[in-house]
C-alpha cells in the first residue's frame, strides 16, 4: 500500500507520495501549513482516478479537461507528469524518467496507491 510522506522545513510543508515498494512516485510543492498540505493530499486522492491522460509528447495531441494527467519531456529529454486538479492547478509532479512507458506506469501507479494510501510525518528536518 501507498504512503503520503510529509515533510516539514523551514515552517513549510510537502508531501511524496511513496509506492508500495518505497519508490517515490509524486511529489508536492511546499505549503504554508500542515492545513493546506493535507488539503492538497486530499486533492491527489479525489483527481487521480477520474484524471484524463494528455501525452503532450504526441504531436498534436488533445488538450483534455481538468483534472489531468500531463506527460511531457524536460530540457534533459526525461519524460515527468504532472497531476492538475479540476481548478488547473499542479498537485504533483513526478521524476524524469527516461522511457516513456516508466512514466505512464508511474500515473498508474499514482492512481493505484493515491486514494488509500496512509498519510505518515517525516522526522523533521533543519
Amino acid at each position: 500500500m501507498g504512503k503520503f510522506m510529509i515533510r516539514e522545513k523551514n515552517e513549510k510543508y510537502s508531501f511524496r507520495l511513496k509506492a508500495g515498494n518505497g519508490e517515490v512516485i509524486a511529489t508536492s510543492q511546499m505549503y504554508k501549513s500542515l492545513q493546506t498540505c493535507k488539503a492538497g493530499i486530499a486533492s491527489v486522492r479525489l483527481n487521480a482516478v477520474a484524471a484524463n491522460l494528455e501525452d503532450q509528447t504526441q504531436e498534436g495531441f488533445a488538450v483534455q479537461k481538468h483534472p489531468k494527467f500531463e506527460v511531457y519531456q524536460d530540457n534533459a529529454g526525461e519524460y515527468r507528469f504532472r497531476l492538475k486538479a479540476k481548478n488547473g492547478q499542479s498537485i504533483a509532479a513526478s521524476e524524469g524518467y527516461k522511457a516513456l512507458k516508466s512514466c505512464l506506469n508511474g500515473i498508474e501507479s499514482v492512481r493505484k496507491n493515491a486514494p488509500d494510501a496512509a498519510e505518515e510525518m517525516e522526522e523533521k528536518q533543519e
